[in-house]
């Protein structure tokens, strides 16, 4: 039975709240609290109070003839983080980035962008918000045509007054950055649809946003297309670490370039969590049905499903070692040096014949070294399970995991791999 939309909202705002939820990027830098917008003749007297009495959006259009486009929706947005919101078409998605900016007028809530509530912000103060804080950009692109490459990234910093030279530094800097070097003197209309949107994206860098508000961004374009300037967003994060706000209607799109993810019906946020998480938890029955077709290989990650194992030290003599493996019934161990770095592997036969060489009373100061297999791979915790099919079917040994100094965190095994994959 799928939740009412308030049940849902309570529950998508106390599975973010929850520790160990998200994927932590820094202190909220949005906040979303208890956001409305209706569309309509006095919303907030008419339909506004039908709303919070969990009235649907049906109903509340025929008794009012108002339109619920953001019902009750909370969630934080945290600094070097991509938050993507996705839903279908008349979810409240656009709706809600476009009142992140005030480009429309909410009904009721705050949004607070780095401390200040853009919701009762004066005119002066919401322009300083727009100029310094955030950048937009379209799915249409909203290019001047009459304009160069050039003349189109500094539009915005001419409307601020910025003088020429230095906006046309910024400019070339930002088209540079989104890999249009040696088109600064083209014609937009000259460009294909791909390069128009990079166009856009650096128009919108050219301002240097703390916040960056895509709007169904790569929508409009070819599929191939558009998975390459998704491989080319994660490339400029990687390098830049803004904070991005996503807006899209493609789950693949979401689960691909989303830190975590929003989604949307009916106006009302009814999940928020990493792409694991809404994978392996829906929140309900239209999370479920959304994610079914989903491929889990591309999304579920090493780390989500690797499990402790006991190990070996390089400093360990072969009889010691095999009395381990002996009390954990296993053919072989994974061993680390003094700083828990993972270094290798051994196998109980080669550590039985190496014992049989070694007088137990050497044990002491002879070690495993010899036989320690060091070329042995491994993975990290970040990397998605279906990169790790090909080493789990030529290798039954389960495959460790590591972080990125080399710190061992436990190992994934076979059938863990192929339970993640099921579902």
């Amino acid at each position: 039975m799928e939740q009412t939309q308030a049940g849902a909202t309570m529950e998508a705002t106390e599975q973010e709240a929850s520790p160990g939820s998200r994927k932590e990027k820094g202190p909220p830098i949005v906040q979303v609290e208890g956001l409305y917008k209706i569309f309509g003749t006095n919303p907030k007297e008419r339909a506004l109070p039908l709303v919070e009495q969990g009235k649907s959006k049906a109903e509340i259009l025929e008794a009012t003839g108002c339109t619920v486009g953001i019902n009750n929706a909370s969630f934080n947005v945290h600094q070097r983080e991509i938050f993507v919101i996705m839903g279908l078409s008349g979810s409240g998605k656009s709706t809600v980035i476009r009142c992140v900016n005030r480009l429309i007028e909410p009904t009721a809530g705050k949004v607070i962008v780095d401390g200040q509530d853009v919701v009762e912000a004066n005119a002066e103060q919401l322009r300083e918000i727009r100029r310094k804080k955030m950048s937009m950009v379209f799915q249409r692109f909203g290019l001047l045509p009459h304009r160069t490459v050039l003349d189109n990234v500094a539009f915005g910093l001419e409307i601020q007054g910025v003088d020429r030279a230095e906006r046309y530094e910024k400019a070339e800097k930002a088209i540079t950055t989104v890999g249009l070097d040696g088109y600064s003197d083209k014609m937009t209309q000259a460009l294909s649809g791909g390069m128009q949107q990079r166009v856009g994206l650096a128009r919108a860098l050219a301002n240097d946003p703390e916040i960056l508000l895509m709007d169904e961004a790569f929508s409009a374009l070819d599929p191939l297309i558009r998975v390459q300037l998704q491989d080319e967003l994660l490339e400029l994060q990687a390098r830049q670490h803004r904070t991005i706000l996503f807006i899209t209607h493609d789950l693949d799109e979401a689960l691909k370039i989303g830190d975590r993810i929003a989604i949307m019906k009916d106006g009302a946020v009814v999940q928020v969590g990493t792409p694991e998480e809404i994978l392996s938890n829906p929140a309900n029955d239209y999370v479920r049905d959304f994610v079914e077709n989903v491929d889990r290989s591309k999304v579920i990650t090493a780390g989500s499903i690797l499990r402790k194992t006991d190990v070996a030290y390089t400093n360990h003599g072969p009889h010691q070692a095999l009395r381990q493996m002996r009390q954990l019934g296993v053919g072989s161990l994974y061993v680390l040096d003094r700083d828990r770095k993972f270094v290798g592997l051994i196998k109980s036969e080669e550590v039985a014949d190496l014992a049989r060489k070694t007088p137990e009373k050497d044990d002491a100061t002879s070690t495993i070294e010899p036989i320690l297999h060091r070329e042995y791979s491994s993975t990290r915790p970040e990397v998605p399970i279906a990169d790790l099919l090909e080493e789990s079917a030529r290798n039954v040994v389960p495959i460790a995991v590591v972080d990125e100094e080399g710190t061992f965190l436990g190992i994934v095994t076979r059938p863990a791999i192929l339970s993640a994959i099921a579902g």
